[in-house]
């Protein structure tokens, strides 16, 4: 391993001003977006997704770069699958069963869903897949088998940024959030089963920063599992999402902290999202995972006013944050201002050399259209140029 890779991975920070990055889903060409469909979203001619995607990954980053984004990354369009369905193509001794012989996929609308009950029961009706992720079953032992299509993500980022003055980054799903569609039929346990998630994809996270790529680790579960189980107070909730975090760290073991990223959310979908756990619930947790940079839902209207959790919880010393200043939950594209707005809030309260302009989630297929995306990415980036001005007044002279 060179000693190069393991130095361009050490996460830039706002030294000099806000820097731009995203949680990571960008909008895909439609050249691509044609080519996938059939289960899960996988491609249906593997031979062309294969020669499609380098070179929408090369312009992805281009436009990122010059838009302003200083960490950039490849718009997650090599996950077969997408976000969460793409582990199981990395992950052995998994298996799919027949559609009447799987339970309910696990919820995390499932708090919300009992009290706007027709609002859901509409939106089942309205359209068969609203639940995409149906469970497939652990029989045999897990095991990673996805280094080549990790490899391929990699080569394809490393080879788009070369001679850019931009850092990469990819994102990975968490064992936690990787429980929301794998059901148990060969470990004793729950447990036993979750950690070996966490083993198989600590090959994945290790292949990742090996090379010199920062990682990012996706955990939506560890907010919207809340929603899963409605029956659970939040000290119950709280041991289960400890354990979560307890494996996340395991499959983090030898991982840097200054090459990794976690992002937390409360589920992309769009919905009241009135029964989401509150973020001071569960912020120590999120502060325990070995990462160095934090991102968080902040532009969310369920949980913009969540900002004031930073005033009384102090970021670890050398930690880094990035909120989400644009969202994913309405069309309206936001105004610069209210962008610089919010980054001069966290600012205020964390340390402007601490603060890395975000996204929500990943804005890619979760607006109505790709302009909106890009329109909103672009806000970011102006909403941070503004920030800038205002956080070191000197250097604007």
């Amino acid at each position: 391993m060179a000693k190069s890779d393991l130095e361009e991975a050490r996460m830039r920070r706002s030294a000099h001003g806000i820097i731009c990055s995203h949680a990571g889903t960008l909008p895909q060409p439609e050249a691509l977006k044609q080519l996938i469909g059939g289960r899960y979203g996988l491609p249906r001619d593997e031979a062309e997704f294969e020669r499609l995607v380098p070179n929408a990954v090369a312009e992805v980053v281009k436009r990122q770069a010059e838009m302003g984004f200083a960490i950039v990354n490849d718009g997650e369009y090599g996950k077969k699958g997408g976000f969460s369905a793409y582990a199981r193509s990395r992950l052995g001794g998994i298996e799919e069963r027949p559609a009447g012989k799987t339970p309910a996929p696990r919820d995390i609308t499932a708090r919300d869903a009992r009290d706007f009950p027709a609002l859901f029961a509409a939106r089942r009706a309205a359209d068969a897949a609203f639940r995409v992720n149906r469970p497939v079953f652990c029989t045999g032992p897990i095991r990673y088998v996805g280094e080549k299509e990790a490899r391929f993500d990699i080569d394809n980022l490393k080879a788009a940024v070369r001679g850019l003055d931009v850092e990469p980054f990819l994102p990975a799903i968490a064992p936690g959030t990787i429980e929301h569609w794998l059901r148990n039929a060969y470990y004793r346990d729950e447990e036993e089963l979750l950690y070996a998630v966490a083993d198989a994809m600590h090959e994945e996270y290790k292949v990742v920063t090996d090379a010199g790529i920062v990682l990012q680790i996706d955990d939506p579960d560890l907010p919207d599992g809340w929603q899963m189980y409605p029956e659970m107070s939040v000290a119950e909730y709280r041991r289960y999402a400890q354990l979560r975090v307890e494996a996340l760290n395991h499959a983090l073991r030898g991982v840097p902290e200054d090459r990794v990223r976690l992002h937390v959310c409360w589920g992309s979908g769009h919905g009241p999202h009135k029964n989401d756990i509150a973020m001071r619930d569960i912020v120590d947790l999120v502060l325990r995972v070995k990462a160095e940079c934090y991102s968080v839902e902040a532009a969310n209207p369920r949980h913009e006013h969540e900002w004031t959790v930073w005033r009384e919880v102090k970021l670890p010393e050398g930690k880094t944050l990035m909120p989400g200043v644009v969202g994913h939950a309405s069309d309206v594209v936001e105004h610069p201002e209210l962008v610089a707005q919010r980054l001069v809030r966290f600012a205020n309260l964390v340390g402007r050399d601490n603060v890395i302009a975000g996204t929500d989630c990943g804005i890619g297929g979760r607006v109505g259209h790709d302009e909106i995306a890009w329109a909103k990415l672009e806000a970011l980036v102006e909403g941070a140029r503004l920030a800038t001005k205002a956080l070191w007044p000197a250097a604007a002279g």
